[in-house]
């Protein structure tokens, strides 16, 4: 072997011994934040998170929580992505002042390992007005019972405490992260994701029936970030941020068929109302709810061309109170949104009902209707026939009674392009 072989064999070598990593594949920790409402947009984005790291060949998944709660569908479809996972799940309450609360209980305690950050709480899992209604007591004890038996089981297949799950579903049973450590309802308590991944690091998981221990000290950590699309998705799925966008686009699209022409009204109505919509979709919208103010709108827009004597207003003022109220299931807009929003929209229709039907009985200022009643002055004497100046032109004008020149006249009527004037008295 010549002495430039040998010199290359060790510069690789020492290489080799400097980088140990190199050229070799990082093993890898995907982070996501589940944070807000759980509705269908967050669970379209952890889902995704979890194909993420199952295409990576992540070591595990890391999901942070930071949840008031949210729908039970949605909760559902998140355990049931994180309990068939191929990648260990690691579910996550943080950062310090977070919680995991109502639904968010039940996606904790599905995680191959759960964790919280030191000053977090997690429980009050109890199920509240599912349906959007109130449910009598045999109703009331199925639902509770269906989520008991749902906790319980995840519960016991992840080996946690299933009576504390079970009291927070019935009872509303909320701990700190220290409890919850010492209950065994989460198995660490780590400051960060960081200190996290080194804690977990040797333990053992069962995935897919198989005990698989983890190797997560020195992971590259890659955040999956929400995209635009989840970010708007997530924003309107709000059903308050729904509601308004839904309220902007009927009054616009009203203004604009109660006053054809002003075009950037109905503009912006039919892009809110199309984005009102598209949110409608991941949300439990109650169709009654819907209708009735469609309906409300309906109303005011016949108040222009029947005379009720303000029926169909006040009817459209119920309606729109009455949808708006009933519009969503499960979750509600706020009353401190709902309110003033119904008040303000219910002003706007009135005042632009008010404007279109003044409009419609405002006497014509053009055309043959617009001239009658005019007044104009006889730029000739009229005995039969002659000429007057009236709107700013001269016209041709017949009258029944003599008319002396520069009289004051008034147009009673028009026969093609004659004016029939009297005197004016």
């Amino acid at each position: 072997m010549s002495g430039r072989a040998k010199k290359l064999i060790f510069l690789l070598l020492g290489i080799v011994l400097l980088f140990p990593g190199l050229g070799l594949a990082q093993k890898e920790a995907v982070v996501a934040r589940l944070e807000g409402p759980i509705n269908p947009a967050t669970s379209s984005y952890v889902r995704r998170a979890l194909e993420i790291g199952e295409e990576r060949n992540a070591e595990v998944i890391v999901i942070e929580i930071d949840t008031p709660g949210g729908l039970a569908t949605s909760m559902k479809s998140i355990v049931k992505e994180i309990m068939n996972s191929r990648v260990p799940v690691i579910t996550y309450v943080s950062p310090k002042g977070a919680g995991a609360a109502s639904a968010g209980v039940l996606i904790t305690i599905a995680g191959h390992l759960a964790a919280m950050a030191p000053g977090t709480n997690i429980g009050a899992a109890h199920p509240v007005n599912v349906g959007g209604k109130d449910m009598d007591k045999t109703m009331t004890e199925k639902v509770l019972n269906d989520m008991v038996s749902y906790a319980r089981s995840i519960a016991k297949e992840r080996g946690r405490n299933e009576e504390w799950v079970e009291k927070a579903v019935r009872e509303s049973a909320s701990i700190t992260s220290e409890v919850a450590l010492r209950e065994r309802v989460v198995d660490i308590i780590s400051e960060d994701i960081d200190s996290l991944l080194e804690a977990i690091d040797g333990r053992e998981v069962t995935l897919k029936g198989e005990i698989r221990r983890l190797e997560t000290k020195g992971c590259v950590i890659h955040y999956f970030r929400p995209s635009w699309r989840d970010r708007l998705l997530i924003t309107i799925s709000d059903p308050n941020i729904a509601y308004i966008l839904m309220m902007i686009g009927l009054a616009g699209i009203y203004f604009e068929l109660s006053h054809p022409g002003a075009i950037f009204p109905g503009v912006i109505g039919g892009i809110s109302l199309i984005l009102a919509f598209y949110s409608f979709q991941t949300l439990p919208v109650n169709y009654a709810g819907l209708l009735l103010v469609i309906l409300s709108v309906a109303l005011f827009i016949l108040e222009i061309k029947v005379q009720s004597y303000g029926m169909l207003s006040l009817g459209g003022i119920l309606s729109l109170v009455l949808g708006s109220i009933m519009l969503f299931e499960d979750l509600k807009v706020s009353l401190k949104l709902l309110i003033p929003t119904v008040l303000g929209i219910t002003a706007f229709f009135v005042i632009v009902t008010g404007l279109a039907i003044k409009a419609v009985w405002r006497r014509p200022l053009t055309g043959k209707e617009g001239l009658v009643g005019e007044v104009g002055v006889a730029k000739t004497s009229i005995a039969r026939q002659g000429k007057v100046f009236v709107h700013g032109e001269y016209w041709n004008a017949q009258s029944e009674e003599p008319i002396g020149e520069g009289e004051e006249v008034v147009v009673i009527g028009m026969e093609g392009l004659l004016l029939k004037v009297k005197k004016k008295e």
